[in-house]
């Protein structure tokens, strides 16, 4: 059991008081050393991503196994004394008993909030079917529940990014659906005006809603917070940003350019502030 006593209790009281009011940017470091870095520019909170962890290991998203999902969220959550949620994908497993299973797993790594999402990974039918979702969703919590952790679920509706042909209506009858099956934050990426936020946010009462920006969308933090959005993450932006630099840089150097180099952090800052340990 995973309860009160457990190391990882302050962490996950501390990620459930975020939720009850305002509005926070989680932002999704990729290994170690991001991680360690975000925790000392003082956000209160980090996520994974899956994306991020992928290119790291020179894998697209989606191409990681369980095995070493939880290996880079383990890394992630042991790198920092903030409260982690982790990006699970679908939940590991083709039936709910094995998204149960994995999700033990992962509540084990010490995490403070973990994702299910419904998105299956095969374009020939890239969602799961309502009922299947529901499924699987409450074999999650039933799982948290069952270890004692106060790790809290978050209910991902996919349809903006899997070309549902209605994904606003779609999402907002899943979230609905998630609610009820036991999530305690909601979750629709892909979301990039107002009018959808809002709706979402009004669906999805009274859970905490978490908005994904990627990409700019024309809202700041402020609006987004006026929208009644209790969380902001950034998915794989963060890593994507140092793979265009990395990109640019290389493509100068293949060039014959050294020049390119000059654009490197000094090899003595990123030691100094590596050593720290505050």
């Amino acid at each position: 059991m995973d309860g009160a006593a457990s190391p990882w209790a302050a962490r996950r009281a501390a990620f459930c008081a975020l939720h009850a009011e305002g509005c926070f940017l989680l932002p999704n470091p990729w290994d170690a050393g991001s991680a360690r870095y975000l925790a000392r520019q003082g956000f209160k909170a980090l996520a994974t991503t899956s994306s991020g962890a992928a290119w790291a290991r020179g894998l697209p998203d989606g191409g990681m196994d369980l095995d070493s999902t939880l290996a880079s969220i383990e890394e992630i959550v042991r790198a920092t004394d903030l409260p982690v949620n982790a990006d699970f994908a679908h939940g590991f497993g083709d039936s709910p008993a094995a998204v149960a299973e994995a999700v033990t797993r992962c509540v084990a790594t010490g995490v403070a909030g973990l994702s299910i999402e419904d998105a299956t990974g095969d374009a020939a039918g890239p969602l799961f079917a309502l009922s299947d979702s529901i499924a699987r969703l409450r074999a999650a919590r039933d799982a948290i529940d069952a270890s004692g952790a106060d790790v809290m679920l978050v209910g991902r509706a996919e349809c903006f990014l899997t070309g549902h042909p209605d994904p606003l209506a779609e999402s907002l009858r899943r979230i609905a659906a998630y609610r009820d099956a036991g999530a305690d934050i909601l979750y629709v990426p892909g979301l990039s005006t107002a009018a959808q936020i809002e709706a979402v946010v009004a669906a999805a009462g009274p859970c905490p809603v978490n908005v994904l920006v990627h990409r700019p969308i024309g809202l700041s933090m402020a609006q987004l917070a006026s929208l009644g959005v209790r969380r902001v993450s950034i998915g794989g932006a963060l890593a994507a940003i140092a793979w265009r630099a990395v990109t640019e840089a290389v493509g100068r150097l293949r060039d014959g350019d050294l020049d390119a180099l000059a654009a490197r952090m000094p090899g003595s800052d990123l030691d100094q502030f590596f050593a720290w340990r505050g």
